[in-house]
């Protein structure tokens, strides 16, 4: 059984790592050694310039900056949706959250291409302000807060949360909004950090609806501008775009899952 684990563990390893591994080899390689040798160590040696050939000359650096404020608007939005929903629903509970729930819950099985026209006209004519979001990063921003998953997701977090808790905090005087940011905030730091994974590499890898909104080259993220750059770049330039475009996502990864996932903010939380 250990060696049966052990090789399932090592395949896994492969089937995930050794694409990135080969990426990052190929981004400092020639066009050359990556078409003849592709799995072959810098035969003609390593070549760092793709590397700044593909920030500066490809724009890499530009699209990349678009990149961060389409995902961190993003996740703002949907951390700010996801949290006060969940709030409202599983802590406060008013006499409608039953319904408003499953209203949530019945979105999860409209698929996206079906709304994608209805919210393409309305980004185009907001209601009541009767002005366009096209060609402003509030026409992806808004729309990614409308994310019922998280909610519920937050919601049944915040379910399994001790209401002694609650309790406490309301004989103290604490109001709805001071127990959210004081009591209940704290205590949810796990699920919080699950979110803001989930939203800043959606947000990140996102393509279909940022090309219909972003038609403005100059204001369009990494994820719709890769494939027209690979037209006009060497292969080594273009792997060497790819890798930067990935390297933040792995990072932001990493630093969620250090501070959030190990499940430290319940219990310091309950002894508070």
């Amino acid at each position: 059984m250990r060696v049966a684990q052990g090789l399932v563990l090592v395949l896994l390893a492969v089937a995930s790592l050794g694409p990135i591994l080969w990426l990052a080899r190929a981004s400092v390689s020639t066009t050359q050694d990556t078409l003849r040798t592709p799995m072959a160590f810098w035969p003609s040696g390593i070549d760092w310039a793709n590397l700044s050939t593909a920030w500066n000359q490809a724009q890499i650096s530009h699209y990349f900056t678009n990149t961060v404020w389409v995902a961190l608007g993003s996740w703002f939005v949907q951390l700010l949706v996801a949290t006060t929903g969940g709030y409202v629903l599983a802590v406060l509970r008013p006499r409608y959250a039953p319904v408003v729930t499953a209203a949530v819950l019945a979105t999860l099985f409209i698929p996206g291409v079906v709304v994608l026209v209805p919210l393409f006209l309305t980004v185009l004519d907001l209601p009541v302000v009767n002005a366009s979001l096209l060609n402003t990063y509030w026409a992806v921003w808004l729309p990614a807060g409308a994310n019922a998953f998280n909610v519920l997701l937050v919601k049944r977090f915040m379910d399994g949360l001790p209401r002694d808790v609650y309790e406490a905090a309301r004989m103290d005087g604490a109001g709805p909004l001071r127990m959210l940011w004081s009591v209940v905030l704290p205590m949810s730091k796990p699920i919080l950090g699950v979110v803001s994974i989930f939203a800043f590499l959606n947000a990140w890898k996102d393509f279909l609806w940022p090309q219909i909104v972003l038609p403005e080259p100059t204001l369009q993220p990494l994820s719709v501008r890769l494939p027209l750059i690979r037209d006009t770049v060497e292969l080594d330039v273009f792997l060497a775009a790819l890798l930067i475009s990935m390297a933040l996502p792995i990072v932001i990864f990493l630093v969620f899952q250090r501070l959030f996932l190990r499940g430290a903010g319940l219990g310091g939380a309950v002894k508070g």
